[in-house]
């Protein structure tokens, strides 16, 4: 299985575009040792050929255009994204779709919670009718269903499991102020030919008993890096949210509240990787302290174009 980093950053990505903070003032400056980041999206294939893409991140055109895995290869158009899969309905991870809209119908993956926010809320599927259109197929986790596996045409060297977690649904969805089951998931991929499992969830709020049991069944990590600490956004004077309630799990922990740096340390995944890192977090300036601690244990930062195979 071929793993693809797209895009590594949070919403806004690195740089963010009106942010003049300390590290992304450094990174234009060249102040800091620090690469500039899209927002988050990755792209996984059983040969190289044919590509799932897992999320939509509004920068879907530059970072296709800079990966040529990517690139038609037949006709006059033509694309290897074959399938579509959202972790959520979260804008940052949603709005590349319009930026398919001048390609094949979508076939697109996702929760009955997605469907509803992106038909409603957020109705970009609706748009995308007058356009290209897109092939629901539903991914049966909800109220009743905490994980469904789920096959892709095509792609039949891969299975999909998908993973019910905690987190938070969009400010414009009907249920953001209760949490309902399928608004946030993550994915479980392994590669039937060898069994090599990734465990991918670019936002996870907690990990339970349930959440640690399935990343412990994966080769590879690929999980929530958003913030360094609870309070970052706040001691940067960007945001009165602390990481909890934006739905993001914090490298270091509380008391009672085990950090993902700590999560990571109890599993055997011989790959660990950070992704989804906002613009606030220090281990971007890769000449950090945070950035040495992350080394010496073990866990790698995702950067876009990162290649993995498992």
């Amino acid at each position: 299985m071929k793993i693809l980093v797209l895009g590594s950053g949070a919403g806004g990505g690195f740089p963010q575009w009106n942010c003049n903070c300390a590290l992304c003032a450094g990174q234009r400056q060249g102040q800091i040792s620090a690469q500039a980041r899209t927002q988050s999206s990755i792209a996984v294939s059983p040969d190289g050929e044919r590509w799932v893409l897992l999320n939509a991140s509004p920068d879907i055109g530059t970072q296709i255009r800079q990966h040529p895995q990517l690139h038609p290869r037949r006709g006059l158009r033509h694309t290897p994204i074959e399938a579509v899969v959202l972790m959520d309905a979260q804008i940052d991870h949603v709005t590349g779709l319009l930026g398919l809209r001048e390609g094949p119908r979508i076939n697109l993956y996702a929760t009955p919670c997605v469907f509803e926010d992106l038909t409603t809320g957020l109705p970009l599927l609706n748009v995308l009718e007058h356009y290209c259109g897109t092939r629901w197929h539903m991914v049966p986790v909800g109220p009743e269903q905490q994980s469904a596996e789920f096959e892709i045409p095509g792609f039949e060297d891969l299975s999909f499991t998908a993973v019910a977690i905690p987190g938070k649904a969009p400010p414009y969805s009907p249920h953001r102020r209760e949490q309902v089951v399928g608004d946030n998931i993550a994915l479980l991929i392994q590669d039937r030919r060898d069994g090599q499992t990734l465990f991918y969830s670019p936002g996870l709020a907690e990990v339970g008993e349930l959440e640690l049991g399935w990343m412990r069944r994966a080769d590879c990590l690929m999980v929530d890096g958003t913030f360094w600490r609870e309070d970052e956004m706040q001691a940067a004077g960007l945001s009165s949210k602390p990481a909890a309630e934006m739905g993001h799990l914090p490298q270091t922990g509380q008391p009672g509240r085990p950090g993902m740096l700590e999560v990571l340390q109890t599993t055997l995944a011989r790959r660990k990787v950070l992704i989804h890192i906002n613009n606030s977090n220090p281990i971007l300036d890769e000449g950090s302290a945070q950035r040495a601690l992350l080394t010496a244990s073990g866990v790698e930062v995702a950067y876009d174009g990162m290649e993995i195979t498992l």
